[in-house]
Formats: structure tokens, C-alpha cells, sequence
């Protein structure tokens, strides 16, 4: 890796943007692609994608930028200090480490990792590498959620005892893989439930988890082999050390009246927090403050709030390339999501 010149594309002035490449570009890909390149501090160098119409359909986005043919030649090229990848689940791990290993910043989306082992292996290469990792959730960069945060952390609700956390979705992932459990790592917990548990546990601060019951079902059965079926409805109940407990509920193709139901509430000693969204939609949000019979708004929509853990990577990798240790906090999401899986020894 050229460090000259990496360092020189981070200390850069603002004419000579972040140069990327992008590794995956279908919807999600090129959506946080899009805006990387709309924002006055990247740009995309490469795109690198199996399925070759994705490619040049992103590359109509950034027209100068070359479409590569596969991984390793993205990351022997010298003139790009990061890789944002958007590709299955089971290639993230693998491709991050070796992305990182090659001396590049990683932005990669969720998961990073089927499980806690492959996490920490993620993390440990980024710390090695002294590179940046991000990870994509966004549901913590909306508005309210900034502000709810705020309260809690000024203990404006007094002690948070329960928060309960929903996340409905009428429909279900299009690509097969999304169904095998080696290749995705999960169901609607790894797809819906990381954003609700990755939300309440950054709300509070990271306390300790005591225990953890769960129920998974597929097609309306229970059932305990995770190793060989994906659950499309889940219900958790987490019991923190900090006296709060956290109920999730998640599912894919229910039938709830509308494309989705997204919900996270926290119940406080002194008032109550709630966001929803709005006409069940995946992106309009209202946040609001209860104080027991009263409500006050704290946000509404419009706001395009989709992207922002992409333009939070970018600005923090325009200040610096180096390791920052706060990606370490998604080894504790990742150990709930192993324990509502009963992997607790992975």
C-alpha cells in the first residue's frame, strides 16, 4: 500500500476528494454509493461487481470510474484508501479482512460477520491494520434517535426499565441465500432485529446482558436447529444487568396491514421515548417524549437519513485512516444475536 498517498488523499483539500472503491453495487450498494459520491469528499475510483449490468449501471453515477473484475484487482490498486462493500452476508468477513489486510479503510453493511467468531476476527484485522471500519446502521444516525439518546443520557426519563423494540416487514428478502443459514447467518434477526438491538444497546450505553430467552419460528412453527433453517418471526426478551429489560419481536412476510411496522419505545421511571414509522413506511419517522399523559414531538419526517452512517465513515475517514476502537461495540450485538440464536459457545 502507497501510505504517501493515502496519506495525502486524507489530509487533501476538499478539490482532491476520497478516492473508493466499491465492491457490490445493487440496490444497497448503489444507493450508499450514490451518496458518497453526491457529498464533497469522495469519490469512486472502481466498482467491482459479478453481475456485470450492476456495474455499469452504478458506473453512470461516477462515469470516470472503472469497472474492475473482481476483488484482488480492486485491492491491488494503489490509488484508492478505501473499499465499501455491499455484498452477501456470508462474503463479509472475508472480504473485509482482506481489504483491511491490503491497508485500506473498510465501510462495510451489515453484518459484518454470521456470528461473534467472525467478528472478532473483522475487528482484530482492522486493529492490526490500524484501519477504519464502519458498519452499516443507520436506524442510530435518524434525527430522533439522536435526540432520544440525548434524554436518556441526560436522564431525562429517569431509569429506562423496558424497552420493547418491533420490526415488521410484509415482505421478505428476494435472494435465496438469504434462506440458508450458512450463507446468511440468521433470519429476520440478522436482517431486521441487528438494527433494534445494535439501537437499544447503544441508547443505553453498552450494559452488560444477564440472560436471554427466545422463541424462533419458520412458517409458524417453532423450532431450535439454526444451523438448518431460518427464522421468519423471532421474539427475545433480554434482561440487562443496568435492572432493564428489552422485548424484541421481528419478522418477515407478516401479515400486519401495511409494508412494515418499526417501533422502538423505552420506558422510564420519569416519562417514556417512542419512534414509529409512519403509514408503514421503511422511511418516514416520527419521534415523541411522553410524560404520562402528555406528548411532545421530537421529530418528523422528511428527512433522508438512509445513508448517514455511509457520510459518518466518510467524514471521519477525511480526518483520519487510523483504527477507531468504537467499532469494537458490535461484538456485543453480535454475542445477543448468538445467544437468541443458542450459539452461545461460537
Amino acid at each position: 500500500m502507497n501510505n504517501d498517498l493515502l496519506q495525502k488523499t486524507v489530509s487533501a483539500p476538499a478539490a482532491l476528494r476520497l478516492r473508493l472503491g466499491f465492491l457490490g453495487v445493487g440496490w444497497i450498494g448503489r444507493n450508499r454509493m450514490e451518496a458518497m459520491v453526491n457529498s464533497s469528499k469522495a469519490e469512486a475510483r472502481y466498482i467491482v461487481d459479478p453481475v456485470n449490468e450492476l456495474a455499469l449501471t452504478a458506473k453512470k453515477l461516477a462515469p470516470k470510474a472503472r469497472v474492475l473484475r473482481n476483488l484482488k484487482e480492486l485491492l491491488d490498486k494503489t490509488d484508492v484508501g478505501g473499499i465499501v462493500i455491499a455484498t452477501p452476508s456470508a462474503l463479509h468477513a472475508e472480504e473485509t479482512i482482506m481489504a483491511l489486510q491490503a491497508g485500506k479503510a473498510v465501510f462495510c453493511q451489515k453484518p459484518l460477520g454470521r456470528n461473534k467468531k467472525e467478528v472478532m476476527r473483522v475487528i482484530e484485522a482492522a486493529r492490526k491494520a490500524d484501519r477504519l471500519l464502519g458498519v452499516d446502521l443507520s436506524y442510530r444516525f435518524l434525527n430522533g434517535i439522536k435526540k432520544m439518546k440525548e434524554i436518556v443520557s441526560s436522564n431525562g426519563i429517569g431509569h429506562v426499565y423496558a424497552a420493547d423494540l418491533v420490526f415488521h416487514n410484509a415482505y421478505g428478502p428476494d435472494k435465496e441465500w438469504f434462506y440458508n443459514p450458512q450463507l446468511s447467518g440468521g433470519g429476520c434477526v440478522m436482517d431486521l432485529g441487528i438494527h433494534l438491538i445494535d439501537l437499544a444497546l447503544w441508547m443505553l450505553d453498552y450494559p452488560q446482558v444477564e440472560h436471554i430467552t427466545s422463541r424462533l419460528f419458520a412458517k409458524g412453527r417453532a423450532f431450535k436447529d439454526t444451523d438448518n433453517c431460518v427464522e421468519d418471526y423471532a421474539t427475545a426478551r433480554i434482561d440487562l444487568e443496568s435492572d432493564t429489560t428489552l422485548n424484541l419481536s421481528c419478522s418477515w412476510r407478516q401479515s400486519a396491514g401495511r409494508d412494515a411496522v418499526i417501533e422502538a419505545s423505552f420506558y422510564g421511571t420519569e416519562g417514556g421515548l417512542s419512534l414509529k414509522n409512519l403509514n408503514g413506511t421503511f422511511y418516514d419517522f416520527k419521534s415523541e417524549r411522553y410524560r404520562w399523559t402528555a406528548h411532545e414531538t421530537l421529530s418528523e419526517p422528511p428527512e433522508d437519513w438512509g445513508p448517514k452512517a455511509a457520510l459518518n465513515w466518510i467524514e471521519k475517514m477525511s480526518q483520519s485512516t487510523k483504527y477507531d476502537s468504537e467499532i469494537e461495540q458490535i461484538i456485543k450485538v453480535s454475542e445477543v444475536i448468538d445467544r437468541i440464536y443458542g450459539r452461545n459457545n461460537m
